[in-house]
């Protein structure tokens, strides 16, 4: 399942649901699958690469998963590979991707401490279901 990436991201955050419903619309090649940090594949995934499952506050990126060469992306590592999948202008983005990935975290720990008072939280997922895949 080479080329296809999967997107754990905070199931009741504002800010990571209308992320989630960004990547949807701008994916025109449909390469990334979703699934909540809550859910049984997110608390799965963030375990196997070292995380704490019941710790929301970052976003994981798993490139090519379901392939061998899978790899876990968190914070603004996996923000930077959505990005250049996304084609221009987000692309551009990747331009960050020079600075080292310390100081790109402390930016994205400093917008991860306010998303919800800023981007509100939700009641529920807006992805139940058995099937929180695409």
């Amino acid at each position: 399942m080479a080329d296809r990436h999967l997107v754990l991201y905070d199931g009741v955050c504002g800010l990571c649901s209308r992320l989630r419903r960004f990547l949807s619309a701008r994916d025109p090649y449909r390469v990334f699958d979703f699934a909540s940090l809550q859910s049984e594949t997110g608390r799965a995934v963030v375990s196997r690469a070292g995380g704490d499952p019941d710790d929301l506050t970052s976003f994981y990126v798993v490139a090519n998963h379901g392939s061998a060469g899978a790899r876990v992306l968190a914070k603004s590592r996996a923000a930077l590979f959505v990005a250049a999948r996304l084609g221009w202008p987000w692309k551009a983005a990747c331009v960050l991707g020079a600075l080292p990935t310390a100081l790109l975290d402390r930016g994205y720990d400093v917008i991860a401490r306010n998303r919800y008072r800023v981007f509100g939280r939700l009641d529920a997922c807006e992805l139940e279901g058995p099937s929180e895949d695409r």
